[in-house]
């Protein structure tokens, strides 16, 4: 065999060694590449985790901060006036008394939930326990209470004028107003009724069912318990609103200082004109007589709302814990 000969079989004896090297050298190189590209995008996400971990603590830090400065600026600006007199039963123009203005919210705030809280829960019990999924019906109201949520309250207002207190010839009075804001808050109260009732698993009906209890039973046993939570949630919003209403009761309720006299009128004193709170702040500061006392009657107004909310987490927390002994 001649060199030549020999150099020709080594070289073909070579051939797949070196091929195979370049296309380990390629994956090598691609994997490499691959690796770079994966930590370039791990530092990536850890600088976007950070940046919006960063954005989330100061939204927090900022809203709280927002919160403690106005509680702080009210507290500061209206507790030195917290005097004896104005708490006094009678409403004087020396006393500027809130104690009318306190009785007046707390009534209108019961009488507006004691209408608005049955109508709302029962028209969601009805459109998702009753109505067919999905319906073109259930869309509508859906859409409707959607969009009564956005209404201005000083349309409520002139409505409850205009057929309140013009119309049924109810005059300005405690009952125009307690419509009105009943009016306002029913698609607060019922379409968070209806997101509490829609987050209950199925496996709950299909358990009351599987037990042979009956739709209602099923519903008021099984279901509406455990919304009881997400339902109050709402009743808290509607009542924050009711507290906090002074456009609409302005046109509907009035803005005089006394008490219903249910002691010698009855059920008549309901047609009496009354203010709220809010209200009672409203008229004093456009008075610009009594700014102190308006401060004041804020504070009032701020801790009757933390009271409220906490009674009804409360009832909440208990209903819950009844249910999970029950």
């Amino acid at each position: 065999m001649t060199p030549k000969m020999d150099l020709a079989s080594q070289t073909a004896a070579d051939a797949p060694v070196n091929a195979s090297s370049a296309a380990l050298g390629v994956s090598d190189r691609i994997d490499a590449m691959f690796a770079e590209r994966e930590v370039a995008h791990a530092r990536n996400r850890v600088i976007v985790s950070l940046l919006l971990r960063l954005l989330v603590y100061l939204g927090a830090l900022l809203t709280a901060g927002v919160l403690a400065f106005i509680v702080g600026y009210i507290l500061v600006m209206g507790v030195p006036y917290l005097t004896p007199s104005l708490f006094e039963w009678e409403y004087t123009s020396e006393n500027v008394s809130l104690m009318p203005a306190l009785v007046n919210t707390l009534i209108m705030a019961g009488l507006s939930l004691a209408m608005a809280v049955p109508l709302g829960v029962g028209s969601a019990i009805y459109l998702v326990e009753y109505a067919p999924r999905g319906s073109r019906f259930v869309g509508i109201v859906r859409t409707t209470t959607e969009t009564l949520q956005g209404i201005p309250s000083i349309i409520y207002g002139l409505f409850g004028m205009l057929f309140f207190v013009t119309a049924l010839h109810w005059n300005l009075s405690l009952l125009a107003g307690a419509c009105t804001l009943a009016i306002m808050i029913l698609p607060v109260i019922m379409r968070t009724s209806e997101e509490a009732l829609l987050a209950v698993p199925d496996a709950y009906r299909e358990g009351g069912f599987g037990l042979g209890a009956g739709r209602l039973r099923t519903v008021f046993r099984c279901v509406l318990p455990s919304a009881v939570p997400g339902i109050l949630g709402g009743v808290i919003l509607g009542l924050g609103r009711v507290v906090g209403e002074v456009a609409a009761l302005l046109f509907t309720a009035g803005s005089i200082a006394q008490i219903p006299g249910f002691a010698t009128e009855g059920l008549a004193a309901v047609f009496d004109s009354t203010r709220t709170l809010a209200v009672h702040m409203y008229v004093l500061a456009s008075e610009g007589l009594h700014i102190n006392e308006t401060y004041a009657t804020a504070v009032v107004l701020l801790v009757l709302v933390v009271l409220l909310n906490m009674l009804a987490t409360f009832a909440a927390r208990k209903m819950k814990k009844g249910n999970r002994d029950d």
